[in-house]
């Protein structure tokens, strides 16, 4: 382990010990480093370390805070590391959905309320109007999934899977600009996931998300297998 890994432990040990709480001020960086036994430079890396994990933030003339430590905030991060994946890694992140997703899905079964109920079918009826602009469509499909695992009440769960998602919707972009046939079947898969929803069937509302997202995953896994890698898209 490295000095500066030393150091950032030595900092997570004050914030998990409650000793900085989150949305506490850190004491003055030459206090903080002599009562941790540290170099200021040391202390210095290992403060910058932990604002690139969203532990702590800089507020520029005021002082160096813990976060909130909230699963949106710490996880939040996961996002720009996916957008970075590609090939068989990338098929790993879309396992990895299938293994989440249907799951939450039905989780969201048996705790979505009606106003939430109201927002996935608005999204609903939104992929339905875009059906023909693959962009838009693919916008409004990560709302309605983004929707329903909200409906679960899990924060780091719904945080986990948006960001696992992102790089997933641009392959479903993709999916649509060379499939002329998706868009139907991505609607009448999100219809039968909204319908099981509604039905507060737990069940089958797992088994509708599970074959949605292993039909992404099935032509995505063909393409990369073909050495054919999702491009970005804007």
């Amino acid at each position: 382990m490295s000095l500066t890994d030393k150091a950032i432990d030595r900092i997570r040990d004050l914030i998990q010990s409650g000793e900085l709480p989150p949305g506490s001020k850190l004491p003055p960086e030459q206090q903080l480093a002599a009562e941790l036994g540290l170099s200021r430079n040391l202390m210095r890396e290992a403060v910058k370390a932990l604002v690139v994990a969203r532990v702590l933030e800089i507020r520029r003339g005021d002082g160096t805070y813990v976060t909130s430590l909230e699963p949106e905030v710490v996880l939040g991060g996961i996002a720009s590391a996916v957008e970075l994946l590609r090939g068989e890694t990338l098929l790993e992140l879309t396992e990895v959905r299938r293994l989440f997703e249907p799951v939450a899905t039905g989780l969201a079964a048996t705790r979505i309320s009606a106003a939430e109920l109201a927002v996935v079918e608005g999204h609903l009826d939104a992929m339905r109007a875009a059906k023909d602009d693959v962009e838009l469509l693919n916008q409004h499909d990560a709302a309605f999934h983004r929707a329903v695992v909200a409906a679960t009440g899990n924060a780091t769960l719904t945080t986990l899977l948006e960001g696992i998602s992102g790089r997933t919707v641009r392959a479903r972009v993709w999916r649509g600009l060379v499939d002329d046939n998706a868009a139907s079947r991505t609607l009448a898969e999100h219809e039968a996931i909204f319908n099981a929803l509604l039905d507060r069937d737990a069940a089958l509302a797992q088994a509708a998300a599970l074959m949605h997202v292993t039909t992404t995953e099935r032509w995505l896994r063909e393409h990369v297998e073909r050495d054919d890698d999702i491009p970005p898209t804007g």
